[in-house]
């Protein structure tokens, strides 16, 4: 299961410099298209509504306007609603905005503790591009590039036999950069090293995009679990909290049946007397 960790501090960052960043609060944050052709953003904004980006207890959405195609989230199409992380980038009327969120920098490397290795549980977990789904242990250190003996292998034209690695640091995750030519992008922010914890998105290259998770830390975290995979990669699926009102509806449509079988029993039964 995958957990929104981050809630707090995310803002919005324009890739074409369209608009200045824009820290998220509790809300609706509406994106217009003003007559101008750029992009307005907030209540004031006047012009054709795109999207607007909800944030709640539970996490930031992303709603599309009715009618509205061509809004993509991580190169995925979204035609209703999807749930975004920290580091997500979505596409919209020919802009790029990354959802930004703060990680803790590194002004020293951590000392590694011989017992970091004894749990397998902590993972990184591929959320994007072609390692989507799998789930590397970071009981040993984890190298990332191009080279055959890359634990995570990507084969990007131009990218570096060894671009980074990954260490065990306690509860936290060390990001080292190898002197790859870009470095790396966690939670939408650029690069070269970082301690990362758990719900932090990392990005490798455009497309490979790996979330961290410590499943002890994820468990007594206050956002709610989101085990909806397409809604979080932003395929349109429906709102998650909708299938909880249809599971709902269950006892009840249950309860009705019985009472209607009941009747009928009855009045085959009289009326058979």
């Amino acid at each position: 299961m995958l957990v929104s960790r981050v809630v707090e501090n995310l803002r919005l960052h324009f890739g074409n410099r369209q608009q200045p960043d824009r820290a998220l609060v509790t809300g609706v944050h509406r994106i217009v298209r003003e007559a101008s052709g750029l992009l307005g953003v907030g209540d004031n904004a006047q012009g054709a509504l795109l999207a607007q980006f909800c944030m709640d207890r539970r996490g930031l959405w992303l709603q599309v306007a009715s009618g509205i195609r061509g809004i993509h989230v991580n190169g995925r199409p979204v035609q209703r609603m999807a749930l975004l992380r920290a580091g997500d980038t979505v596409y919209l009327d020919g802009a790029e905005i990354l959802v930004q969120a703060s990680h803790q920098g590194l002004d020293a490397v951590p000392p590694a503790d011989p017992a970091d290795g004894s749990d397998p549980r902590i993972v990184l977990r591929g959320v994007g591009g072609k390692h989507h789904g799998r789930a590397y242990a970071l009981s040993q250190p984890c190298l990332v590039g191009a080279s055959p003996n890359a634990a995570i292998r990507i084969d990007d034209p131009g990218f570096a036999d060894r671009h980074a690695q990954l260490e065990r640091r306690g509860d936290r995750v060390l990001l080292r950069d190898l002197g790859s030519s870009s470095g790396s992008m966690v939670n939408g922010v650029a690069v070269r090293d970082a301690l990362l914890a758990s719900g932090d998105q990392v990005a490798f290259g455009s497309q490979h995009r790996f979330l961290v998770e410590v499943p002890w830390q994820e468990a007594s975290g206050d956002a709610p679990e989101f085990t909806d995979d397409s809604v979080q990669e932003g395929t349109g699926a429906d709102y998650a909290p909708a299938k909880l009102h249809s599971l709902r509806r269950w006892p009840w449509l249950l309860l009705a049946a019985l009472f209607l079988a009941a009747m009928l029993s009855a009045l085959l039964l009289f009326g058979a007397g």
